[in-house]
C-alpha cells in the first residue's frame, strides 16, 4: 500500500458520520470537496439518511460497492471503534480519525485510542489522529478536513507542504500562507499521532514529486531516530525543511543535578537535532512562511555572499546591518566593476550596498546591466534590489519590471529579491519568474539568510554519521570524582596524576612526590559542587600547607554538609594556564546521548554560552559544536593570549561522544567542568558521572 497516495490522493473517500448540515464537522468535508472540484467518489456514511448534500448515503461503509481508499471518522469517540472495524471489513487503506475524546482527554480516552491503534495495525491499515484536523491536497482538489480555514479560501496548488501536530496551528499557518500567495502541495494536521506521525510524513513528502519545501510544526516526538532519518532524507533530496518546535518539556530533577542536565532541556536538544539533520528552525509562523516562500520560488542561494542595490541610502544601510547581523557576507565589487557600472549610471554611489539613487528613473532598464555586473564580478549567491514605491504605479514600473525579469533570465542561478510594495499583478509576474517580492527590507534579508543557512545545514547533514559501537557494561553504583575520572581515562579523556588519600600525612607525601603546588578536593559521591561546601583548596605548596589544607577541608565540609559521605581527599597537581571549558553528556529520553560544549568554570550557568550535538561526533561535527559558542574565540588566543590546542579538544569530544553513545542505555549524564584546554593537550580537572537507575536501563 502507498500511504502517500492513499492519504493525499484517494480515489474514493467515505465520511463516517456524514451530516447534511454543511456547517457541522461531518458536513464540511463533503461541502469543501464538492465546491472545490474533487473528482473522486464522495461516500457519505450515515444510517439515518438516504441522501446527504445531494449524494447517495450508505448505512455502513461495508455497503459501498467498489474500493474505498480512505475513510474519515467523525462519529463520537465511543462509536469510533465500531466505525473502524467496519473499515477493516471493507478493506479501507487509510483512516483519518477526526473525532476527539481520546488520548488528549485522559486515561479513558487513551484506552480507546490504544484499541483503535491495535485494530488498525492488526489489519495493516494506517491511521491518522485521533483528534486530527484532516488533509488538504490542492493538486488533487482533495479536502478531507473540517477546518474553517477553507471557508472561501481554496488554496492554489504549489510546492510547499505543511505538516503539523496541532490543528489550530496548521489552520493559522494555512491562512497566512494563502494571504502570502504561497502555493501548497499538501497540508495535514496529525493530532494525537497514535499511528502516523510528523516524522513519517516528512519522510513521505521527501519522496513526493509535488513537494519542493516542507514546513513542519512539532510539539513532541516519540521516535527520535525516525525524525532524524526523515530530516536527513529530505536534506539528501535537496528539499528544505523549515520546522517550528512549540512547547517544551522540563528536565527532571535528577537530570538537573548537574549543569549539563539543567542547561540541556528538551528544547536545546531539539534545536541541535534539527540543525545537524539539515532543517532550519523558524521562531514564528511568519518566519516559517517567509523562508518557505523564498526556498520554493527562488531556491537556496549557492553561497553566503549577498549584493544589495538600493534607490535609498538609508534603506541600503538598514539592509546591510540586517545582513551582517544574520551572518551574510557583503563583499564589494571590484574597482573595474564599479567603473563599468558608473559608465551606465554615473550617479551611483557606494559599493555594496550600491546606491543608484532615485535617479534610476532616468534609465530604469539599467538595472539589468547593473545587477549582472555586480553578480558576475563578486559571485553573489543572492542579489537584493530595493525599489521603494515604484511598483505601485504598474504602467510606470513596466520598464523596471522587464529589466528585473531580464536579469533573472540572465542569471537564474542567483537568488533575486525585489523589496517594494507591489500590486498583485506585478508581484505575480515577478514570482512566476522566480523573483521574490518582499515589502519589508529586514524580512527580505532575514529570509535570504535563512535560505543560505538551509543550504549549509543540508551540506553538513550529508556527512557520514559515526555509528555507536557495542561495549562492555559499566560498573554499577555511584561514582565519586576519582571514580568518574578513572572511567573517563579508560574512554580516552586525559586526567592528571592524582591520588585519593585519607590522612594528612598521605596528602603531604603525595604532594611531595608530585613536586610543586597542589590542589586538594573533597571526594564524595553526594557532593557535586565542591566549592559551595568549602571542599577545595588551591595552590598549596610544602608539607605543612598541605597537612593544614587537608584538615581545613574536612572541617568545612563536615560543617556545610554533615550528612554527606566522605571517601577521602583528592591530591592533584595544579594544572597551569589554559582555557577552562565544560564538556557534558545528556542522555535524552527521545534522542539518546547528546553532547554539550561551552566555556567552563563557575560561570557556565550565568553566561549559558553552550551548544549541543548528538553523539557520536565526527571530527567535523565536533569542530562545529565548538564554533557554535561565542566564547570559542578564546581558544584562538584573545588580547595577546596564546592559542590553545583545539585539535586535542576535538579528539576528547569525539572520544567522549563515542563512549556516551555506547553506554547511553546506562548513563544519565556526564559532566567535565572544567576541561582545561592548554597550549598542548587538554585535561579533565573535575568530573561527575550520573548513572541511570537499574530499572531504567533499557536501550535508548
Amino acid at each position: 500500500m502507498s500511504l502517500l497516495r492513499h492519504l493525499f490522493s484517494p480515489r474514493s473517500v467515505a465520511i463516517i458520520g456524514a451530516s447534511s448540515d454543511p456547517r457541522k464537522i461531518g458536513g464540511r468535508p463533503i461541502r469543501f470537496m464538492k465546491a472545490y472540484g474533487y473528482a473522486g467518489r464522495i461516500l457519505p456514511i450515515n444510517a439515518n439518511a438516504a441522501e446527504i448534500q445531494g449524494l447517495p448515503a450508505y448505512a455502513r461503509v461495508e455497503d459501498v460497492v467498489g474500493e474505498v481508499d480512505q475513510a474519515l471518522i467523525v462519529v463520537p469517540a465511543a462509536a469510533a471503534e465500531d466505525a473502524l472495524r467496519g473499515c477493516v471489513a471493507k478493506g479501507v487503506k487509510v483512516v483519518q480519525v477526526l473525532s476527539s475524546g481520546f488520548g488528549e482527554a485522559g486515561d479513558e480516552g487513551r484506552i480507546l485510542q490504544d484499541r483503535l491503534v491495535r485494530i488498525a495495525r492488526e489489519a495493516g491499515m494506517r491511521m491518522t489522529g485521533p483528534n486530527a484536523l484532516g488533509v488538504v491536497s490542492p493538486g488533487e482538489r482533495y479536502f478531507g478536513t473540517f477546518s474553517t480555514a477553507l471557508e472561501g479560501m481554496c488554496p492554489e496548488p504549489g510546492g510547499v507542504a505543511m505538516v503539523t501536530q496541532s490543528g489550530a496551528f496548521g489552520s493559522c499557518a494555512y491562512v497566512m500562507a494563502m494571504r502570502r500567495g504561497l502555493g501548497l502541495s499538501r497540508v495535514i494536521a496529525t493530532g494525537n499521532e497514535a499511528d502516523v506521525d510528523v516524522s513519517e510524513l516528512i519522510g513521505l513528502l521527501a519522496d513526493d514529486a509535488q513537494t519542493r519545501v516542507i514546513c513542519a510544526a512539532v510539539e513532541a516526538c516519540k521516535d527520535g531516530e525516525r525524525l532524524r532519518a526523515a530530516l536527513r532524507k529530505a536534506a539528501a533530496r535537496n528539499k528544505p525543511v523549515i520546522v517550528m518546535k512549540v512547547g517544551t518539556t522540563e528536565v527532571g530533577a535528577a537530570a538537573a543535578a548537574t549543569h549539563t542536565g539543567s542547561l540541556a532541556g528538551n528544547d536545546a536538544v531539539y534545536d541541535a537535532v534539527f540543525r545537524e539533520c539539515g532543517a532550519y528552525r523558524a521562531r514564528s509562523i511568519e518566519e516559517m512562511i517567509d523562508v518557505a516562500y523564498a526556498c520554493s520560488l527562488g531556491g537556496m542561494p549557492g553561497n553566503d555572499r549577498v549584493g544589495i542595490v538600493t534607490v535609498s541610502g538609508g534603506i541600503g544601510i538598514l539592509m546591510a546591518d540586517a545582513a551582517s547581523e544574520a551572518g551574510l557576507a557583503l563583499p564589494a565589487p571590484s574597482a573595474s566593476a564599479l567603473h563599468a557600472m558608473r559608465e551606465v549610471l554615473p550617479f551611483v554611489t557606494g559599493a555594496n550596498p550600491l546606491d543608484v539613487t532615485a535617479q534610476i528613473a532616468v534609465n530604469r532598464a539599467a538595472i539589468t546591466a547593473i545587477g549582472q555586473t555586480m553578480v558576475d564580478d563578486a559571485d553573489y549567491g543572492a542579489l537584493l534590489i530595493y525599489l521603494a514605491n515604484n511598483a505601485l504605479a504598474p504602467p510606470v514600473f513596466e520598464t523596471t519590471k522587464q529589466a528585473v525579469l531580464a536579469l533573472r533570465h540572465a542569471r537564474p542561478d542567483v537568488l533575486l529579491v525585489t523589496v517594494m510594495p507591489a500590486e498583485d499583478g506585478v508581484r505575480m509576474a515577478l514570482e512566476e519568474a522566480g523573483v521574490l517580492v518582499f515589502e519589508d527590507p529586514s524580512r527580505a534579508v532575514r529570509s535570504v539568510a535563512a535560505a543560505a543557512e538551509l543550504r549549509r545545514l543540508q551540506q553538513d547533514a550529508s556527512e557520514a554519521v559515526p555509528a555507536a559501537r557495542p561495549g562492555a557494561a559499566l560498573p554499577a553504583g555511584e561514582f565519586d570524582e576519582a571514580g568518574a575520572k578513572a572511567l573517563l581515562a579508560q574512554a580516552g579523556v586525559p586526567v592528571l596524576d592524582e591520588r585519593v588519600v585519607h590522612t594528612a600525612e598521605d596528602a603531604a607525601a603525595h604532594a611531595e612526590r608530585l613536586g610543586g603546588a597542589v590542589v586538594l578536593k573533597i571526594v564524595s559521591p553526594e557532593i557535586l559542587h565542591k566549592t559551595e561546601v568549602g571542599g577545595v583548596a588551591l595552590g598549596l605548596q610544602g608539607g605543612q600547607a598541605v597537612r593544614q589544607g587537608f584538615e581545613t577541608i574536612l572541617q568545612r565540609v563536615r560543617t556545610a554538609a554533615p550528612q554527606a559521605r566522605i571517601d577521602g581527599v583528592l591530591v592533584a597537581p595544579m594544572a597551569g594556564p589554559g582555557v577552562e571549558t565544560i564538556v557534558g553528556v545528556h542522555v535524552d529520553p527521545v534522542f539518546g546521548a547528546v553532547m554539550m560544549f561551552g566555556l567552563g568554570g563557575i560561570f557556565v550557568e550565568l553566561f549559558r554560552d553552550v551548544a549541543f550535538a548528538s553523539a557520536p561526533l565526527s571530527p567535523a561535527r565536533a569542530r562545529r559544536l565548538i564554533r557554535a559558542t561565542r566564547g570559542s574565540a578564546l581558544l584562538d588566543g584573545w588580547r595577546g593570549a596564546a592559542p590553545v590546542d583545539v585539535q586535542a579538544l576535538v579528539d576528547v569530544l569525539c572520544r567522549l561522544s563515542a563512549f556516551a553513545a555506547t553506554h547511553a542505555h546506562e548513563l544519565a549524564s556526564i559532566e567535565i567542568n572544567p576541561l582545561l584546554v592548554r597550549e598542548s593537550g587538554c585535561v579533565a580537572l573535575d568530573a561527575v558521572i550520573t548513572m541511570r537507575n537499574p530499572s531504567e536501563r533499557a536501550p535508548v
